[in-house]
């Protein structure tokens, strides 16, 4: 797999220090080779799975199955107030071939609700199973509930000694699920989150999630960015597909240089945001900003730079780039669905009302169609003033689905 790239930004700086703004897009492309993979299901099997959302978690867990492919390293277990093998039975991985199939199967099809939810420990077991496997590692988590059986404490604790040892996926069945739980598990995990609103769409859920992972070719890959001495790198985002901060995962390589995990690849192109506080400089003067670099297992596969020049043009030190215009827009509109419905939900109607029609001119602004229809569930704008109100009513699994979604971006219209 080859990588390449790319770099929008305006280099032009009045006299003074400044902060320079760059989105960096790294294009992943022409893999055919399918790279060793291991995946992990784990099934919420707590007493609040029972009835059609068991059913239909199991039906999800076998098509899944029926998705991996020959040769996968593969287990799934079921997750209640503890973590229980359901296929093999003992800890360990099996390999995916025709018997293995089946016989996984008819081993979740067994599957029966007890207990309560307590997912730390079910990351832990999905670790222990994952532990010296070579190439890329893949979980998927479902539930239907909040972790109420085990301390906040002790998932953050498990989080943080998880980071960067293999990818989950979170899904939330119905809406007595907590987003920001599971948005907290995918982020450390560096996975999506998402609702499925009913059982019926777990399936085809499950199986793109699936078909997502054998799909990639490449694990562990990082972006490393070079600052000069005296300039302060002020955070580093994945701004593409989906807004991630990634400031806070640093891990040093040398005083000069830190490395950002942005995870597994296949054929695909991301968009980061990179932001530098340069000293100040004379005009004419021209320096590297930052050196950005694609490393796969300690190797430089793409490379490209932010500039900083300076001048006395203010036509061109006051330009604004397109795409960190958009991509900054994209971010502010995060912020506003999740401090709007926020504030929605703890009673402050005027901060939530401010906040998503804020949401909803950054949507319509950016072409963000998918989130402007998300939005249109959860206010109401009047088309000749453009006043924006709460609805009164609105559906639990349409306010969850506009929380879950709103870190999703597009790309720029005009780039």
């Amino acid at each position: 797999m080859s990588f390449s790239v790319t770099i929008d930004q305006n280099p032009y700086l009045p006299e003074g220090p400044q902060e320079v703004h760059a989105i960096v897009t790294v294009e992943s492309t022409g893999s055919t080779v399918q790279a060793a993979t291991a995946e992990v299901i784990i099934i919420d099997n707590s007493g609040s799975m029972s009835g059609s959302c068991i059913y239909a978690a199991k039906q999800a867990a076998k098509i899944a199955v029926d998705t991996l492919r020959d040769g996968v390293k593969f287990a799934v277990v079921a997750g209640h107030d503890q973590a229980k093998m359901i296929y093999p039975r003992d800890q360990r991985l099996a390999v995916m071939n025709d018997r293995a199939r089946t016989e996984a199967k008819a081993a979740i099809g067994k599957v029966t609700t007890t207990g309560g939810t307590a997912m730390g420990s079910w990351l832990l077991l999905a670790d222990t199973l994952f532990q010296g496997v070579e190439g890329l590692k893949h979980a998927i988590l479902l539930t239907d509930g909040v972790n109420q059986h085990e301390p906040p404490e002790r998932l953050s604790m498990i989080l943080s000694s998880l980071e960067g040892h293999f990818v989950c996926d979170c899904r939330g069945v119905g809406t007595d699920w907590e987003v920001a739980e599971l948005r907290k598990i995918a982020t450390a995990l560096l996975g999506t989150v998402d609702i499925i609103p009913s059982p019926d769409g777990l399936a085809d859920d499950f199986k793109a999630m699936t078909e997502g992972a054998m799909g990639k070719s490449v694990a562990n890959v990082r972006l490393r960015v070079w600052t000069p001495q005296n300039a302060e790198l002020k955070y580093v985002k994945q701004v593409m597909p989906t807004v991630t901060d990634l400031t806070g995962r640093r891990a040093d390589v040398d005083a000069r240089s830190g490395d950002y995990p942005i995870g597994s690849w296949g054929s695909e192109s991301r968009d980061y945001h990179v932001c530098v506080a340069v000293p100040g400089g004379t005009v004419g003067r021209e320096m590297r900003a930052a050196w950005i670099k694609v490393v796969v297992d300690g190797t430089v596969e793409a490379s490209g730079n932010v500039i900083a020049e300076w001048t006395d043009d203010e036509a061109l030190s006051t330009r604004i780039n397109a795409k960190v215009a958009h991509y900054t827009g994209q971010a502010e509109l995060a912020s506003a669905i999740q401090e709007g419905l926020q504030a929605r939900k703890e009673g402050d109607l005027d901060t939530a009302t401010a906040r998503l029609g804020k949401a909803v001119k950054l949507a319509a602004d950016s072409g963000n169609e998918a989130l402007s229809e998300l939005l249109g569930k959860v206010v109401e704008v009047e088309e000749a003033t453009g006043t924006v109100r709460l609805k009164k009513q609105v559906e639990a699994a349409d306010e969850m689905s506009l929380d879950t979604r709103s870190t999703r971006t597009v790309r720029t219209r005009n780039p």
